[in-house]
């Protein structure tokens, strides 16, 4: 069948009208498979919710017990018929639970990616290609000036200061779910042991990832009121870069500003939001993985969304490859 008669883009977000379902509406819908759990593609008031385990339990912590009407939950590989229509979760890399959705009817499949990468993650499942007529790709860093570093060796820069400036308090902005627990990993896996501490935003979410197995090393609370503030000297830690602007963080022994996201590729903003440490670490692909996953794929066509959609589109074009943008609003670069 038509790959735009199966799945289109409607108001609410990708709809499958033979299926009876959106692939994350921005507005509660009957029907809505979800694949992860940022809040602008996971969001609450669904009557019913498709996802993976980990994912429906993030959106519980999140939103709340009644965040939908009723959930089922997806395992990776497993199909599903929704009214003729077949479904399946593959894994997407991002962040715990992510998940690439395959509709597939009449000899027609299309992939949903949601939001991907390729880079190596201890903290979630690795991405999995998946054959497809049609390949909905996200374009977060969708233009040829992206191209992101070693996170290990952006990992290195914050051992280093550590080393040069041994009093002063290292604060690491992270979006909660999934940066954040990357780069504890990242810090561990470079042989850094000692604690680190959190800001009370992310406990929930790091003690559920200690509880998927995730092992994050010691974790401590980043509450300086209990505590002899000399304990923080030369210590790291781990917060939304939103609390790092206030109070909170200026009570701490000389803080040093770092955030760790890929758009800390670009000096400008990094020097607007005061970072004195930029670490170039994303949880979504640069500009040659997105290229060379098309490349891997040779899908009929490409669809475009949340992005710098056109230069991904002409990329395409350029090689003969059908595309086109899908020009999907509400959804951010959150966990960039």
């Amino acid at each position: 069948m038509r790959p735009d008669a199966l799945l289109f883009p409607a108001p609410e977000g990708l709809y499958c009208p033979d299926g009876g379902f959106y692939v994350d509406p921005v507005r509660p819908v009957e029907r809505a498979l979800v694949t992860h759990g940022h809040s602008d593609h996971a969001r609450p008031g669904h009557r019913h919710v498709l996802a993976t385990r980990q994912t429906l339990d993030i959106m519980r912590l999140r939103c709340g017990d009644g965040f939908s009407g009723s959930e089922q939950a997806v395992s990776f590989g497993e199909e599903l018929d929704l009214n003729g229509v077949k479904v399946s979760f593959h894994p997407a890399g991002h962040v715990l639970g992510s998940a690439q959705i395959a509709v597939e009817k009449n000899g027609t499949r299309i992939v949903v990616s949601g939001d991907y990468k390729r880079r190596p993650d201890p903290t979630c499942a690795a991405y999995e290609p998946v054959p497809c007529d049609v390949f909905i790709t996200e374009a977060t860093f969708g233009l040829p000036v992206f191209h992101h570093p070693d996170p290990m060796g952006e990992i290195g820069k914050v051992l280093a200061s550590l080393r040069q400036f041994p009093e002063r308090t290292h604060l690491i902005g992270a979006y909660a779910l999934g940066k954040a627990q990357r780069v504890i990993r990242l810090l561990r896996d470079a042989g850094y042991g000692e604690p680190i501490y959190i800001h009370g935003a992310m406990e929930q979410l790091c003690d559920y990832y200690a509880g998927q197995g995730i092992d994050l090393g010691d974790l401590r609370p980043a509450t300086i009121e209990s505590r002899d503030k000399s304990v923080f000297k030369g210590a790291v830690v781990v917060g939304p870069s939103s609390a790092f602007a206030d109070r909170w963080a200026r009570r701490f022994n000389e803080p040093l500003p770092a955030f760790a996201s890929g758009w800390m590729m670009v000096r400008q903003r990094a020097k607007q939001q005061g970072v004195e440490l930029p670490l170039v670490i994303s949880d979504h692909c640069d500009w040659p993985e997105l290229t060379e996953t098309i490349t891997e794929l040779s899908p009929a066509e490409v669809w475009v969304t949340h992005g710098r959609e056109e230069a991904l589109v002409r990329w395409c074009e350029l090689r003969g490859i059908k595309a086109r943008p899908l020009h999907l609003v509400g959804y951010e670069d959150e966990g960039d």
